[in-house]
């Protein structure tokens, strides 16, 4: 069964002031549903991720601070939200989903997070809506606990993964692969082991290109025992952010692009949400169900 974190948390209002878009996460679950992809009894709720779990990862004086809403308002504004304690409660209820949702892929082959993708996140501070890294909080406790020893960490949001990137640059037992937009956010890039910038305006035969033939080189020079995927979906051509111009249907062909790999080398993958900043919401949400649906259909 494919099993997917959803908790209420996920779609609670945050603070006054945040710019971050929320409405996705309360639609997509529905459409799932709805159409007849998931029943209800696929989704999970998780709840807040054990402390020490977090502190594998992350510094604990910068954890300390977070949830006692010390962070200046400087170093708030960064990381895109102002804080309130719904909000670090929200934050570490989507590190459990992820670290969960390992367990299930062990299971499984699959599972999924409807939030999450917290990639910008460094294991010292906040960034890009990004408090807390929860791929590479799950990705570490696989490590720690001996139930995996090789994890390819596959970043697809428009977004470099540069907080992924920082934490795993010394850690041979991680690889890191970031195919992002080139010009876009953050600025300064980090070094993954595979970095695929992107020129603006890229189109579905050449993203999709330059997906299979990097993947394909990875795979030659790294064999993963699990895989994290965050699949954001700001690459379509309709996102406000990306500057890309990948259709909806190329964002599908890349996902399944990416289980297919999972699938055929019998490799447990999870899959956390990521970006997706079309205008109109039901662009986002039939980017992201897509990819559900894919996982859906290729493994079950």
């Amino acid at each position: 069964m494919l099993k997917i974190a959803f908790n209420s948390y996920y779609v609670q209002p945050l603070p006054e002031g945040h710019r971050f878009p929320m409405e996705k996460y309360d639609l997509l679950p529905k459409q799932l549903i709805h159409e007849g992809t998931v029943e209800p009894e696929n989704f999970f709720s998780p709840t807040i991720i054990n402390k020490e779990t977090i502190l594998g990862v992350h510094d604990a004086e910068y954890f300390d601070r977070l949830i006692r809403l010390a962070l200046s308002p400087r170093e708030q504004r960064k990381s895109g939200f102002p804080h309130d304690e719904r909000l670090i409660s929200r934050e570490q209820i989507i590190m459990e989903g992820t670290r969960k949702c390992a367990e299930f892929a062990l299971e499984h082959g699959v599972a999924m997070n409807i939030a999450g993708g917290t990639h910008h996140a460094y294991a010292d501070r906040a960034e890009g809506f990004c408090l807390l890294n929860d791929q590479a909080i799950a990705a570490r406790w696989l490590l720690d606990k001996g139930l995996a020893s090789q994890i390819l960490i596959i970043d697809l949001d428009v977004h470099q993964g540069n907080g992924s990137a920082t934490i795993f640059h010394d850690e041979d037992r991680v690889f890191t692969f970031s195919m992002h937009g080139q010009n876009n956010y953050p600025l300064h890039k980090e070094n993954s082991n595979l970095d695929v910038g992107l020129e603006d305006g890229i189109k579905d035969q050449a993203y999709l290109y330059l997906l299979e033939k990097n993947l394909d080189a990875v795979l030659r020079q790294f064999q993963p025992d699990f895989i994290f995927y965050q699949s954001g979906v700001d690459i379509i051509e309709t996102d406000k952010l990306g500057r890309l111009s990948v259709s909806i249907d190329g964002c599908r062909k890349r996902d399944e692009i990416v289980f297919w790999l999972a699938k055929q080398n019998q490799i447990p993958i999870v899959a956390s949400m990521g970006g997706g900043y079309s205008p109109e919401v039901k662009h986002i949400i039939e980017a992201h169900a897509n990819t559900f649906r894919a996982a859906q259909h290729i493994f079950f």
